[in-house]
């Protein structure tokens, strides 16, 4: 036998004034607003909901559960809440304090704590005692130090550049016309990493200094080149007679010659004059 949970309840639904006054005993005075229905739970068990006014629980709600026995025409207040909305503002999920550091955040004379069970390290080349042996995984391998890149740590490490701002997806990438791998600035890696991953070591590009796939690519790659415009032959200044009147130059020119010739002759005329007391 299947019992199915009545979609309405008359003595709860009657409640509301019951559960607003047990509100106004626990709630901060003024914070009740309109009541905004009741939702039924359980058989013989739901929840009123009333409007949060305070302005610090924006989208939030009071919330007060009702219940009453079998065949019991009174409610009766099982317990308050204030809970959030669909629209409530909530306070970002809560993170450890030792996942709270994010790539990037490192600074100068900032330090990490050490992880001993760090997932992408294992441990590294053990010293055995044989200078030869030692020689050359210490300078040959460049090993030597306690621990070094897992499998896993290298896989993160390799789909973290290879999906990045310097793997083939990029948009500089997608537009340049030869890879990497072809190019004369490109230092393969060395390790297992030697067949996905080099460094650039070209200035001029805006992967210097960084780690790149060698199906990545821009602009500055050593064996590329563009078609240059033919510069413009230097001749005559040529003079276009439409945009430039050379008529009023030569007026005014000869006006002035005029006018110092003008000048000139008062000047002449005035040194015969006699003097007079």
């Amino acid at each position: 036998m299947t019992v199915t949970t009545p979609k309405t309840d008359a003595v709860l639904l009657a409640a509301s004034d019951l559960a607003r006054s047990v509100l106004e005993d626990v709630a901060e005075p003024g914070t009740i607003g309109a009541h905004l229905g009741m939702d039924l739970l359980q058989e013989r068990l739901g929840m009123h909901w009333f409007e949060c006014t305070s302005p610090g629980y924006r989208g939030w709600r009071w919330g007060v559960s009702v219940a009453r026995v079998s065949r019991a025409k009174v409610a009766t207040v099982c317990e308050t809440n204030l809970l959030p909305g669909p629209d409530a503002v909530l306070a970002p999920e809560w993170l450890p304090y030792a996942d709270r550091l994010a790539p990037g955040d490192l600074g100068a004379g900032d330090v990490l704590p050490f992880r001993p069970d760090d997932p992408n390290l294992e441990a590294g080349f053990e010293a055995t005692g044989e200078e030869d042996v030692d020689q050359m995984a210490f300078f040959e391998l460049g090993l030597g130090r306690p621990r070094v890149l897992s499998a896993e740590g290298r896989e993160v490490a390799a789909s973290r550049w290879y999906d990045g701002d310097h793997g083939p997806t990029a948009e500089i990438a997608t537009k340049a016309t030869a890879h990497c791998t072809t190019c004369g600035y490109f230092l393969p890696m060395a390790g297992a990493l030697r067949a996905t991953f080099g460094v650039c070591a070209n200035e001029w590009s805006p992967s210097d200094g960084r780690v790149v796939s060698l199906d990545h690519g821009c602009g500055a790659h050593s064996e590329t080149d563009m078609d240059h415009p033919e510069p413009m032959p230097i001749g005559e200044p040529i003079v276009d007679e439409f945009a430039v009147d050379l008529e009023p130059a030569e007026r005014a020119n000869r006006d002035a010659e005029d006018r110092d010739v003008e000048d000139r002759g008062e000047e002449s005329h005035g040194s015969d004059d006699p003097v007079t007391d």
